[in-house]
């Protein structure tokens, strides 16, 4: 192979194929199809590493990327207006709490699905839908969504949670299963 080819270049199957049989694949598609400067191969250990991370703490891989996809595109060096930082778009105080180094795209990956995993864990149960009540956590704050008894009223929050959830569908949608994530209209229940 000539130097400085990349050697998934050609796997437009990834980013526009059928179907995927894999929550991994389907997530790198939805990389490829949102952030146009990443590569096929750093979208597919990209992807592996929200799996093995959404796995772990319980959690979907789908909802899991499609959050990631949200916070930044999975762009390593995102930094928002407010401060945070990179994928996973932590604030350097919630990093250094959780132990993680938000500069690291793995660890930031991992640290929020330990995050995500938490709120979703703390909130099943009490609210009918644990996952839009963990999104409002991770974008306004456990203390909000203890204050207003669920999501809060803030329209930031509230097109976070649905902007999310979109994107969770679509990631669904490329794979073979066809499932829909809990609360959307239809949900199988995957």
């Amino acid at each position: 192979m000539p130097g400085g080819v990349d050697a998934l270049k050609g796997a437009v199957l990834i980013r526009d194929g059928p179907p995927v049989a894999s929550a991994e694949l389907a997530i790198a598609r939805a990389i490829l199809h949102t952030n146009p400067r990443i590569v096929a191969a750093a979208a597919l250990l990209l992807a592996g590493a929200t799996a093995n991370a959404a796995r772990a703490n319980s959690l979907p891989p789908e909802f899991l990327g499609a959050t990631l996809l949200q916070e930044s595109a999975y762009d390593p060096d995102a930094l928002s207006v407010a401060g945070a930082i990179g994928i996973a778009q932590f604030i350097p105080e919630t990093a250094a709490g959780i132990g993680i180094n938000p500069y690291d795209p793995y660890d930031s990956i991992g640290g929020a699905g330990e995050l995500l995993g938490s709120y979703v864990a703390a909130y099943r149960g009490k609210y009918d839908d644990p996952y839009d009540i963990a999104l409002a956590a991770y974008n306004a704050g456990p203390l909000a969504v203890e204050r207003y008894g669920g999501v809060p009223p803030y329209a930031e929050t509230r097109e976070y949670v649905a902007l999310i959830f979109d994107r969770w569908a679509r990631i669904v949608s490329y794979e073979r299963s066809g499932c829909r994530p809990r609360g959307a209209k239809n949900a199988s229940g995957c």
